[in-house]
């Protein structure tokens, strides 16, 4: 018997994976005779993947839709590499293969629910025309190739579209949730909710389980009261919830004392469900949970492991459990609960803002603090997506190759170096720094390859050594690598390919053994294709890349190393400062185009100019305000420095793309932007498409 079509044939790099593992599969239109496609409509991001697009692009929505773009252009699949999810999707059956063995197969014109995950399916978005950011879903246009393995349902089109696809997403959990209730016969439950859909579709789910008789509480942290109070939630609740709570998660020892004291029926209960993933929700569930009684996850990832700690520091034996495996008969179980309740849930719907939220709560903020920030040598870092670049970084160690480095001023590229550096087995040779920028064009030659006594009017006597002899056996760092002339730049190929060179004026080869790792704030390959940058030399340095991001597409690092920088100076200046969450929730909303650099300036600032030991919210507003105006002027003393002409045209366009930034970061919208700039709207708009702000 032929095996099940799983799209194995689809998979490109590298091969051998199943899709859902491989970086890169074949998202091409045409259909395998054992393959079906359909139209896209909506498609549902695993809450993870969506928080952390959303906030790696500053939650500007062209930039979502254009990140998103990019993965599917890169991988052929919507699978977001930093989170390692994916999602579902809904559409309708355009066309099936001639030879698809299919139980049960769809036919064209059928609506259906992919529920396979997006990290295995090939995909191609033409358009995306709205963003959801209530549920994470993309209302699009495009198509997906399914498979003879791909689960799916057929979607009815009267039950509410949005919440049914959030709920089959989360159908493992509400399934596992709803049948451990029924099982153990609980009484008395608990459920920790990240929102009030949350709280709707588990409250609902194990009231399938236990019926009415038994009493059903819901908790979420205090931050949820913003959009609805705390009477509204309540009424939106009952009688699938008694009662409703607010407390702040991130103090679990304190919620549980509260809730001693003033809802006593939340303790000692039978199970609670930690549908949040903020961290202290995990440990407020042990806290709560009566001795050998349930705690269950709505995923393994909801910190799971930190609640068996707590459980164990506290002498509780309590049993855990998470279950969100997909089973067939599981969508209808979804769509069952969510067309019980469909009347909250939009009810809940126009409660809530559909608007990107770029502002990040107290709560929220200390939840990112709290979770297990990384440190590799002297780099610190919080972020999915520099926790990627890390551990790229440390491969690339290992290897005594060429490196490029790129990224934005201010990001950390030194660090990088230094991480590379110190984890290669050239650790204990020297790594000799270079700023290419600073070197006059006359003297380049004499600076990277030494030059003999009486070589030149002025030489030392002796003469003296160059760059590569410095950094023998060791690495050398060719930072702003881009500003070097094309004469030098071939005379720099020449001792890559022979590791020889003569000293200016001198006779003898020189040989050595030299590690370069070179650096550029501009894509190389940019300069390549603008005739400013030698092709072949660029080929030669270009064994191993990293890209280096910019801050602002890794908020979560902000929380980290803004601790970290108030910790050094205070330690430095012998004193005592700290951060309030308002301090760190206005760092966080911080565009910080000066990106590390900038932020540890404005800590250091921050730590002198503050009188009192808390350094307030109102204290970081002010000091990036006074910031703000110079965020429009290019430093045309440090453009100068080391150069003996500057391109005109290319320095007005980075003045015009400061100045375009600016203005949408101090009037939010476009229009209003325009109108401080004193620009027609279609003006401003195309200078913002242009500059890719």
């Amino acid at each position: 018997m032929t095996a099940k079509n799983y799209g194995l044939d689809r998979v490109l790099e590298p091969r051998g994976m199943v899709p859902a593992a491989a970086w890169k599969i074949d998202n091409r239109r045409e259909l395998g005779s054992r393959e079906f496609r359909i139209r896209l409509e909506r498609i549902h991001l695993e809450w993870d993947s969506f928080q952390q697009i959303c906030s790696s692009c500053g939650f500007d929505e062209e930039k979502v839709r254009r990140k998103i773009a990019d993965i599917i252009d890169k991988r052929g699949k919507l699978h977001n590499p930093f989170t390692g999810s994916g999602g579902i999707l809904t559409g309708t059956v355009e066309e099936l293969g001639t030879e698809l063995d299919m139980e049960d197969a769809p036919q064209p014109g059928e609506r259906i629910c992919c529920i396979t995950s997006l990290t295995c399916i090939p995909l191609y978005i033409q358009s995306i025309r709205e963003i959801d950011y209530r549920y994470g879903q993309l209302i699009c246009d495009g198509y997906a190739i399914l498979f003879e393995t791909t689960s799916v349902c057929r979607f009815d089109s009267k039950i509410p579209q949005a919440a049914a696809l959030a709920a089959i997403d989360e159908v493992g959990s509400l399934f596992g949730a709803y049948q451990l209730a029924a099982e153990h016969e609980c009484q008395t439950i608990v459920i920790i909710a990240r929102d009030a859909f949350t709280a709707l579709i588990y409250s609902a789910a194990v009231r399938e389980g236990v019926g009415d008789a038994a009493s059903v509480s819901i908790i979420m942290h205090k931050d949820t009261k913003e959009t609805l109070s705390k009477d509204e939630m309540t009424q939106l609740l009952q009688p699938l919830a008694e009662s409703v709570h607010f407390a702040d998660l991130t103090q679990p020892v304190a919620a549980r004392e509260y809730f001693q004291e003033n809802a006593p029926q939340l303790m000692n209960v039978d199970q609670v469900i930690v549908a949040d993933d903020i961290f202290g929700a995990e440990t407020l569930a042990v806290l709560l949970t009566r001795p050998f009684g349930d705690v269950f996850f709505s995923s393994v990832l909801n910190h799971y492991l930190q609640a068996q700690i707590a459980a164990e520091s506290i002498g509780k034996i309590v049993s855990m459990y998470a279950s969100d495996q997909y089973i067939r008969d599981f969508p209808e179980f979804a769509v069952k609960i969510v067309c019980g309740i469909q009347e909250r849930i939009r009810a809940a719907e126009y409660a809530y803002t559909e608007q990107p939220q770029d502002f990040l709560s107290a709560g929220r903020v200390k939840s990112i603090e709290l979770g297990t920030a990384g440190r590799e040598d002297d780099f610190v870092y919080q972020s999915p997506v520099t926790r990627h670049m890390v551990e790229e970084v440390m491969n690339i160690a290992r290897y005594d190759c060429n490196v490029i480095i790129q990224g934005e001023t201010g990001v950390g590229k030194e660090k990088v170096l230094s991480l590379i550096h110190q984890n290669s087995e050239r650790h204990s040779c020297p790594c000799v720094k270079i700023n290419c920028a600073t070197i006059a064009e006359s003297l380049a030659e004499s600076e990277f390859f030494g030059y003999e006594s009486g070589a030149f009017t002025g030489a030392s006597a002796g003469g003296k050594p160059g760059y590569f002899e410095m950094a023998d056996t060791g690495i050398l760092f060719l930072d702003e690598i881009g500003t070097l002339s094309m004469n030098m730049q071939s005379k720099l190929l020449r001792v890559l390919q022979e590791s020889q060179f003569y000293r200016v004026g001198g006779t003898r080869q020189i040989s050595v053994n030299v590690r370069v790792i070179v650096a550029n704030n501009i894509p190389l390959k940019t300069l390549v294709d603008e005739g400013k940058f030698r092709e072949d030399l660029y080929y030669r340095l270009n064994i191993c890349k990293i890209d280096v991001p910019p801050l602002r597409e890794r908020r979560e690092d902000i929380l980290c190393l803004a601790e970290s920088f108030v910790s050094s100076w205070t330690k430095k200046y012998k004193i005592t400062r700290e951060l309030s969450r308002e301090a760190l929730g206005r760092l966080y909303e911080y565009h910080w185009p000066g990106n590390v650099r900038e932020l540890e300036n404005v800590i250091h600032r921050l730590v002198i100019s503050c009188r009192e030991p808390v350094i307030s919210g109102q204290d970081v507003e002010e000091l990036l305000s006074e910031n703000a105006g110079s965020d429009m002027i290019l430093n045309i003393r440090k453009e100068l420095a080391g150069k003996e002409s500057v391109d005109f045209h290319q320095i007005m366009d980075r003045q015009e793309k400061q100045i375009i930034a600016y203005a949408l970061k101090r009037e939010k919208t476009t229009r209003k932007a325009a109108e401080f700039l004193e620009l027609p709207q279609t003006t401003f708009a195309r200078k913002k498409l242009k500059h890719g702000l």
